[in-house]
Parts: C-alpha cells; structure tokens; sequence
C-alpha cells in the first residue's frame, strides 16, 4: 500500500559530482524517486546555520509516495545520505546531505529509531517555509494544526513587552 511522506533535505557542504548545496538538494531530490514516487518538490531555499554548523544550509522539501514503511524509508534515505558521502560526525555539524521524514500520511509513529512528525519540524521555518510551498493544508497529527497554521505561529511578529508589563528592579 502506497504512503505519503514529507521528505526535507539539507545541505551546507560542496560534493565533487553535484557541487555547491543548491545543487546537492536538487541531486537528492532526483534521486529520491528511486524510492517512489516523488510528486511535489519545493523551492530550494538558503538557511542560517544552526548549531555548530559554520556554513548556510541549503534547504527543501519533497513529497514522495512509497510502499515503503516508514522504518524501511528511513533506512533508504540513510544510505542515500551515506551515498552522497555523509559521514557519522559531530550532531548538527556540517554536512553534505540531511534527509530526514517530517510527516507520513499513517499519522504519527514512534520508535526506536524514528518519530514522525520529525520532533522539531515545528520550530523550524527551513523546513516549514518549503512544506507549505507543496503541502499547506497537511495536518500534523499531533496537534491537528496545518502546515499554514504552524508556519504562520512560528514566524508571526510577536509585540516587545510594553514599559507597563515589565516588572520594576
């Protein structure tokens, strides 16, 4: 039975075969259709690096219909990073490729190895800003929020605190 997964791929560092990160995203996406069927693909963005990452992140994500389980896909897109010459390292290091599954159309999963929804998708716009480029109104299982909605909260203006509210010394 075929899935629905939402894919998010990142990149900050060169690969001598595809180049720059732009292009590593675009390679990674391509080859994502061995796995299944790749149905929407967004707009490849630049990120700030977080962590000790010392370089910008290239940044989309891809929609991919599969009859893979979510453990077998995760395996597949482990050795698609290893592929493109990723290497165990330093966590949230620089990196040649990061593919990681945000979202399965079977709702949530939990185990040893893999959780979907992503744990931290939420509070990230690299990868909200793309997912909502190809899939605005896909609900997170666990808070039944869209994708619009999730973005919008993450990324809204939030007021300064006003001289009133703050307390005195």
């Amino acid at each position: 039975m075929s899935e629905t997964y939402l894919i998010a791929l990142g990149s900050n560092r060169r690969h001598g075969e595809h180049g720059r990160p732009h292009e590593v995203v675009r390679a990674a996406m391509e080859e994502l259709s061995a796995l299944g069927t790749v149905t929407r693909r967004s707009p490849v963005i630049a990120s700030a690096a977080i962590g000790p990452a010392r370089r910008r992140f290239a940044n989309a994500v891809a929609a991919l219909e599969s009859d893979l389980t979510p453990p077998e896909l995760l395996g597949e897109l482990k050795r698609l990073e290893r592929g493109f010459g990723r290497r165990r390292g330093q966590a949230w290091g620089d990196r040649v490729l990061d593919c990681d599954i945000v979202l399965w159309s079977g709702g949530a999963w939990l185990g040893d190895d893999l959780t979907i929804p992503h744990p931290a998708f939420a509070r990230r716009s690299f990868v909200l800003g793309p997912a909502c480029a190809i899939a605005p109104g896909w609900h997170d299982p666990v808070t039944g929020l869209s994708l619009r909605q999730l973005h919008a909260r993450l990324t809204r203006p939030r007021a300064l605190p006003s001289e009133r509210t703050r307390s005195d010394p």
